[in-house]
């Protein structure tokens, strides 16, 4: 038992990262290095609602268990330090190393706020930095900004990576309802080649936070380009949500078929997330924002406010014709479900199943199912609860936080039901696994094909499962109960 108050404060997150203190947002440069997986991140020092922006800084060997280190970037003359990516420039394109390093170049977009301010449209522009000690020190370009402004009012967040066919690096931007892309030789001189998607996708909000990059579609040899976009508002159950699309870059252009925006993720509290550059193996490794901008300043937290998703693996399916982004925990995750709360059991047709259950707070609930017709809801003894429904009628998934506890905090948290629409899922068996961790409950179907992410607020703990079985003929099985560790 832990006899520390570190990291014990209501509804801390156990398995999740979060700051020590103050508020969080957006992921940023996120790259692997040298044995080092570096997570920076959107971060004010000075208060737990959003202020002038800095990259705050934290490295893992492992995905799970996170070092804090001290702030990496701060505001300057050109502005706040906003949204970025993080490259290793291996072959010393940027010539930021002068004795046999290896730079870590850093782009991020300035925000001058005295330019806001005064309703001005380009107080936008790019900067980048360098280290030279694998991320423990950053020093500004010299030369910053290297991308300036000519009166585009949203023009932020680069995420940059080496183009092998073209042998350059490639940036892509967002500008108010489409993105950007830039080619440079050496992350210093930048030139335009494109733009996408002002006719494609969701419009209900502002671009922000792109991603591209190459998938093997699974089980093929076949590779597509995968172009992440989050959109804040506009998402499917509303505010802040993340869109992608399935396509081709040559080097210069991104193209797609897609007619309609595909979701990653249909909770309310995974936004903004990007994926790391340069993993030991190739993998496409995502982490997104657990939050939304319709509440974040507002969650009932007090000396910290935000977490990040669970680091997830991307994966690319090819189900019929067409294609979907499947998104699921690393198995880095699944080692800290280390004692079993409850054992293996079955929900048989037609069955319902009551338990109690110390430490739901902080489990993983599994098991797998042909069965499209289940309710499971988590309760405490004060009579909130939290249901994740399987809806034959419209063949969705649907988890209702509306009564999950603090609720009325703002308007828009506990006012509708999420719902995730499972038409590509396929008939037969498919898995589900619920990780709860005393302030969220991230829920993955078919090994991460669909995705809900929400943020909850229990006045008390739930200790209270029902798993009911509304479909007569198929069993839920394996269901099993285990609980997370602490990484902290």
């Amino acid at each position: 038992m832990k006899t520390s108050a570190y990291y014990q404060e209501a509804y801390r997150p156990q398995f999740h990262f979060s700051p020590e203190e103050k508020w969080m947002n957006d992921p940023n440069g996120l790259v692997f290095n040298e044995g080092i997986y570096h997570l920076f991140y959107q971060y004010y020092p000075d208060d737990i609602v959003w202020g002038p922006m800095h990259w705050g800084h934290a490295v893992s060997t492992d995905m799970v268990h996170w070092e804090h280190k001290p702030i990496a970037l701060y505001p300057d003359e050109h502005g706040l330090i906003f949204s970025g990516s993080a490259v290793v420039d291996k072959s010393n394109t940027s010539g930021f190393a002068k004795n046999g390093e290896t730079p870590l170049v850093a782009a991020f977009t300035y925000h001058l706020m005295e330019g806001e301010k005064a309703g001005r449209k380009d107080f936008q522009t790019q900067g980048i930095a360098y280290s030279l000690d694998n991320g423990e020190s950053w020093a500004k370009y010299e030369g910053n900004p290297v991308i300036g402004n000519n009166g585009i009012k949203d023009f932020r967040d680069p995420k940059v990576f080496w183009h092998q066919d073209t042998q350059s690096w490639i940036m892509a931007l967002v500008a108010g309802d489409h993105a950007k892309f830039y080619s440079s030789p050496n992350l210093k001189d930048w030139t335009h080649i494109s733009d996408f998607g002002k006719t494609h996708g969701a419009h209900g909000g502002v671009w922000e936070c792109p991603d591209l990059f190459q998938l093997q579609v699974e089980g093929s040899d076949e590779q597509q380009w995968v172009l992440i976009i989050s959109i804040n508002p506009g998402a499917p159950n509303g505010g802040s949500g993340t869109q992608y699309f399935i396509g081709d870059f040559d080097g210069v252009k991104f193209t797609t078929d897609q007619k309609e925006p595909k979701w990653l993720d249909y909770g309310t509290d995974n936004y903004a997330g990007v994926t790391y550059n340069n993993t030991p193996n190739g993998e496409r490794i995502f982490i997104g924002w657990m939050s939304n901008w319709d509440y974040a300043r507002d969650t009932p937290t007090e000396k910290w406010r935000s977490a990040m998703t669970l680091p997830r693996n991307l994966s690319l399916r090819k189900i019929g014709d067409d294609y979907w982004l499947a998104n699921s925990p690393l198995e880095a995750v699944s080692g800290l479900a280390t004692s079993v709360l409850v054992e293996n059991f079955e929900v048989a047709g037609g069955e319902t199943k009551n338990l109690q259950i110390e430490g739901l707070q902080q489990s993983k609930i599994a098991f797998g199912t042909a069965s499209k017709n289940f309710k499971i809801t988590l309760g405490n003894e004060l009579g909130e609860t939290l249901v994740l429904k399987m809806d034959p009628k419209d063949n969705s998934l649907v988890l209702d936080r509306m009564n999950s506890g603090k609720v009325q905090f703002q308007t828009e948290f506990g006012n509708k039901k999420h719902r995730a629409p499972l038409n590509q899922l396929k008939d037969g068996h498919f898995n589900v696994s619920l990780y709860l961790d005393w302030c969220s409950i991230e829920v993955f179907v078919d090994d991460g094909l669909f995705a809900i992410t929400d943020q909850i607020f229990p006045t008390v703990p739930y200790n209270q499962l029902t798993i009911e079985n509304e479909d007569t003929e198929k069993a839920i099985q394996n269901v099993t109960i285990k609980k997370m560790e602490s990484v902290w």
